[in-house]
């Protein structure tokens, strides 16, 4: 990959990190982990003593997942945004988001899901939907050009405006 490629894939990357895309996501995500928080260490208290025995496995299970997974999707985007705030770069993020895990080996048992309070489950829904769109933004601000790409300048720049105009959608 010629030097020209790794400054226009890391500039471009930079920029989508400056987006109002990237600072809407943040917003979201943030503000995601603050109601996770004050569910469940409120109403979902509550919620969780109401529930059967099998229930309330499914509910301590999901929400250990859930946590986890929030935490991951935090860190990602703290990450960003000190890439956004000039903290770092693109290239010391990338390092560092080497351990965040944005992929999720999950099984998602539907029937155990069924059990769990409507709140809960929402919140579940909402973070899947976060973790897809940071997953897109990663893909889009991390892309190293190919092969194919570097012998294809044009197509290259399309595929970037592609990957970014969908994690808008």
């Amino acid at each position: 990959m010629s030097e020209k490629s790794v400054k226009d894939a890391v500039s471009f990357g930079e920029r989508v990190a400056a987006s109002q895309a990237f600072a809407e996501l943040f917003r979201d995500g943030m503000a995601l982990v603050e109601q996770t928080a004050a569910y469940l260490d409120g109403p979902g208290r509550q919620d969780a003593k109401k529930l059967s025995r099998q229930a309330a496995l499914a509910y301590a299970t999901e929400s250990m997942r859930l946590t986890t997974r929030l935490m991951q999707l935090a860190s990602w985007l703290l990450l960003h945004r000190a890439v956004k705030e000039g903290e770092m770069t693109l290239a010391q993020a990338s390092k560092e988001k080497a351990k965040v895990k944005l992929v999720s080996a999950e099984h998602n048992d539907e029937q155990n899901i069924k059990l769990l309070p409507e709140r809960l489950r929402a919140l579940v829904e909402r973070s899947k939907a976060l973790q897809r769109a940071v997953r897109r933004l990663d893909a889009t601000m991390h892309a190293t050009p190919s092969r194919a790409d570097r012998a294809n300048p044009v197509e290259r720049q399309i595929g970037l405006l592609k990957a970014a105009f969908e994690q808008e959608g």
